[in-house]
């Protein structure tokens, strides 16, 4: 795999608070190729269309944009939601598995050209505090999670890279898109994820796609340079891992 289609393969979390400080993330990014996952802290104030209409350009189109809103209610509500964010046209938007298989399929049947995605266990969790919620270790409560998204029809998983192997091992995700938070450079701080891996170790552990926020937008200063400087060569030392990963696990 080439660095092109290797830096395709990073979605940049813009968790920014106000739409000029998003605008300056992705105008300063968008010639990279990584696409952008936009989340709540930015959804709750402005909307995805107001959100929208200010980040696309000719250059960022709207299929470059991950909705991260993780819909999780009645099925009725999650269906109305899906077909109100799919009238943008996004590239991919998510739902909660948790709200159960009818909620994940109506908002694979509104979904129109975007991706659905379904959340599985949330990587800031631990395992006793998934074990607390879940009443199961994140092997088991992912697993279990998983194979309801599939039958719901989903285009794609969100999990740990902790998880890869063994959705792998049972076989419940091959024809789905893999979508991995908890990812972190070994040349960043780890935060407040838990069940993390870096980007290569991910990729040959099967994800598809990496979500990657702080450790690209507040770069550390040993890489270098102004911030944004140090944004595009965090990017590219991402891209280089994965880029370096068998070719046949991300393919």
């Amino acid at each position: 795999m080439d660095l092109t289609e290797a830096r395709k393969r990073i979605i940049v979390a813009v968790d920014v608070p106000d739409l000029d400080k998003a605008w300056e993330i992705t105008d300063k990014l968008d010639s990279t190729g990584v696409l952008f996952k936009i989340g709540l802290e930015l959804i709750v104030p402005f909307g995805i269309g107001e959100i929208l209409n200010r980040l696309t350009t000719d250059q960022i189109e709207n299929d470059r944009f991950f909705i991260d809103a993780k819909l999780c209610d009645i099925p009725n509500t999650v269906g109305a939601a899906a077909r109100q964010i799919a009238m943008c046209d996004v590239g991919m938007f998510n739902v909660h598995a948790s709200a159960g298989a009818d909620a994940m399929a109506v908002a694979v049947q509104n979904r129109g050209v975007s991706k659905v995605l379904a959340v599985t266990i949330l990587t800031s969790l631990s395992n006793e505090q998934c074990k607390e919620i879940y009443g199961n270790e994140p092997n088991d409560a992912v697993l279990l999670l998983a194979l309801l998204a599939h039958t719901a029809g989903v285009q794609g998983l969100i999990c740990s890279p902790k998880e890869l192997t063994m959705l792998h091992e049972h076989r419940v995700a091959e024809d789905m898109l893999k979508i991995t938070p908890g990812v972190r450079p070994t040349w960043a701080a780890a935060n407040d994820q838990k069940r993390v891996m870096t980007p290569a170790e991910a990729i040959r552990a099967g994800a598809t796609h990496l979500v990657i926020g702080r450790p690209i937008t507040k770069p550390p200063e040993s890489l270098g340079g102004e911030l944004y400087e140090r944004m595009e060569k965090a990017v590219d030392l991402i891209a280089a891992e994965i880029a370096g990963a068998p070719a046949e696990v991300v393919a």
